[in-house]
């Protein structure tokens, strides 16, 4: 979430992304991939991201610690248009991008002037992508002149119920050395090898809280 769009009536929507949600996990469903983002205090704008893969039951350390910008308000409960990056566990969903796919696994789709974001809260399709020439929205953010922040990006499922209130377009994106609007940003390098490296077979998801030293212990 970076900037705000409001634009004219409805043309074509796009289904919403599907809803990922905590919870109780099978072995087949428990994470081979941890994204660890750390904050040194809950109100720091910046932090470390380090990314993580489970082999034979340990975590090992597969990039970073790179330094990371968080929302200018930190880090905490998510709010709509209040600029904090939520604390949780959250699964990671559907990548995008201005720049072709770089080789990730996700699903990806390049991003154009027709895609957007919405994040009105009044809206029937609140925190989904929507792809159209135009869109009934009071608060929808264009995903393609939004700027180099998304040449690369993957959805932060913080929300998959879509509940308003609790915030939407909330992406691990590339970094502009400036506070997010709540998201999670990177290097360019960084985020293009995060990118390639996530494996949806391998059920990613990311951390997000305050003095984090790694991944919880593997089962």
């Amino acid at each position: 979430m970076l900037g705000k769009l409001a634009v004219a009536p409805l043309m074509l929507i796009v289904a919403s992304l599907t809803a990922g949600g905590a919870g109780a996990q099978s072995d087949s469903e428990a994470p081979g991939q941890m994204i660890v983002v750390s904050a040194p205090s809950a109100n720091s704008p910046v932090g470390e991201l380090t990314a993580y893969e489970r082999v034979d039951g340990r975590w090992r350390s597969v990039l970073g610690p790179t330094p990371a910008d968080f929302g200018e308000l930190g880090v905490g409960t998510p709010a709509d248009d209040v600029f904090r990056t939520p604390v949780g566990t959250f699964p990671l969903g559907q990548a995008f991008g201005r720049e072709a796919n770089p080789g990730t696994r996700m699903p990806y789709f390049e991003a154009t002037d027709e895609d957007w974001w919405d994040e009105d809260v009044d809206s029937p399709t609140y925190n989904t992508h929507v792809h159209a020439a135009e869109i009934d929205s009071e608060d929808a953010e264009n995903l393609y002149d939004s700027g180099a922040i998304y040449d690369y990006a993957v959805l932060i499922e913080h929300n998959p119920e879509r509940i308003p209130g609790r915030s939407a377009g909330i992406f691990l994106h590339v970094s502009d050395g400036k506070p997010t609007w709540g998201c999670v940003a990177i290097g360019r390098d960084q985020m293009r090898s995060v990118l390639q490296w996530l494996d949806p077979a391998q059920h990613p998801q990311i951390t997000i809280g305050v003095g984090l030293d790694g991944p919880p212990a593997a089962e």
